[in-house]
């Protein structure tokens, strides 16, 4: 996750550069696949129906203790819905109480007075709520009439219950025309966070890798989000503006402040390198509903073990699988451009499952990286045609040209 915000205030205020990550990976847990919509790009391939084998309310209680005991720090509670499981507040209460930082990911639509009151009295330090349009939009992209007003609801219940809100957004090239207009209903609604997500090509996502947005909207997107998080710093408003799933845009905003604002641009290299970019496998973990452990929520097609059968704990620090040893080395593993980048230290190589989805090779270049070959410091010779979203390989079924 790249916190825009937060960099653009420490061209204003800079503050000391600190190395080293957590002492545990932040650990994103679908609890429940169940959900009561049908979303277009969901990753977990959810369905308004019971999923066999889930953890129980005890198994998911020994499997905290683990966590906590090996230093992870924040919780993000997903599903499918997880406002469907009925010991999600007991959950999240016990959570609280052993000291995590807990998240709420949620569609919204459940989300009633009574619901409200109880997430409150729970104390979520941030609840999530994921929106791709405004009304009719929205709706048709969850295949669901009053999907859209009931989730707006459940925000403002919340906000007005003292609760850090967050609109969550999913940026594709048939839904970038959402975009300003979710801007401007973040402004409107005072809403404490905006998250733009890049697609990723997992779930059914992956079935909508056609419609990825182009790199050049992209960017355009990228600078009106630059233009709006920066007007709201200037403001010194506590407004917070987020992007996930393309550490390119790391990079991006670092020519934008070398552009813009030369003095400071040192500073915030040394920021963004001791950020580092993509932390799948290393400080972003998922477990989900049946208690498989994945590098993120886009590795549902790749376990790494399950908790049931060995600690969590164990299962993380076990770099005998090739994925999690080339994950957690420095460098990784890289190939092509993302091999050869100058932006390495900041990027981290992006997001491995995109290359993978595409080349079965995780460590081949991210298609979704929407910088020039002269932006990553690749001239003359090195310089070449990249692998975008929209090419074609021998064997493999491709996304359109």
């Amino acid at each position: 996750m790249f916190r825009l915000s937060q960099y653009m205030r420490e061209i204003l205020e800079p503050t000391p550069v600190r190395h080293g990550g957590p002492s545990g990976p932040v650990v994103i847990w679908n609890l429940v696949r169940r959900c009561n919509l049908n979303c277009k790009h969901c990753y977990s391939l959810s369905a308004d129906v019971d999923f066999p084998g889930e953890l129980t309310t005890e198994q998911i209680y020994g499997v905290m203790d683990d966590l906590r005991a090996f230093g992870v720090p924040v919780l993000i509670l997903s599903g499918g819905e997880p406002l469907i499981r009925p010991d999600i507040f007991e959950i999240s209460d016990r959570a609280k109480a052993k000291g995590f930082y807990v998240g709420l990911s949620t569609n919204g639509t459940l989300i009633d007075e009574a619901t409200a009151d109880r997430i409150a009295e729970v104390g979520y330090d941030y609840v999530g709520v994921s929106l791709d349009g405004v009304g009719p939009v929205h709706d048709a992209f969850r295949r669901q009439d009053g999907a859209f007003d009931a989730a707006l609801n459940g925000m403002r219940l919340c906000r007005n219950r003292g609760v850090k809100v967050g609109l969550r957004f999913t940026m594709t090239e048939n839904t970038v025309e959402s975009l300003e207009p979710l801007l401007d209903l973040f402004d409107e609604e005072k809403i404490d966070k905006f998250y733009l997500s890049h697609l990723v090509y997992a779930g059914r996502g992956n079935r909508y890798r056609e419609d990825d947005a182009y790199h050049r909207t992209t960017r355009r997107a990228m600078d009106e989000i630059f233009d709006r998080a920066w007007r709201y710093v200037l403001r010194g408003e506590e407004r917070e503006f987020v992007t996930g799933n393309n550490d390119a845009d790391g990079v991006y905003f670092l020519r934008w402040v070398q552009d813009r604002f030369p003095g400071a641009a040192a500073h915030i290299k040394e920021k963004l390198e001791a950020w580092g970019g993509n932390a799948s496998g290393v400080n972003i973990a998922n477990i989900d509903n049946l208690g498989n452990v994945h590098p993120d929520t886009f590795w549902w097609h790749y376990n790494l073990g399950n908790v049931k059968e060995r600690p969590f704990s164990r299962i993380w620090s076990d770099t005998s699988d090739p994925i999690m040893a080339g994950l957690k080395s420095r460098p990784r593993p890289l190939k092509g451009r993302c091999g050869q980048c100058g932006h390495l230290a900041v990027c981290g190589g992006n997001t491995r499952v995109r290359a993978f989805q595409l080349t079965d090779d995780p460590w081949e270049e991210d298609p979704a990286c929407y910088l020039t070959d002269a932006e990553i410091g690749l001239n003359g010779e090195g310089a070449r045609v990249r692998v975008t979203p929209y090419s074609r390989r021998p064997g493999r079924a491709a996304a359109r040209a």
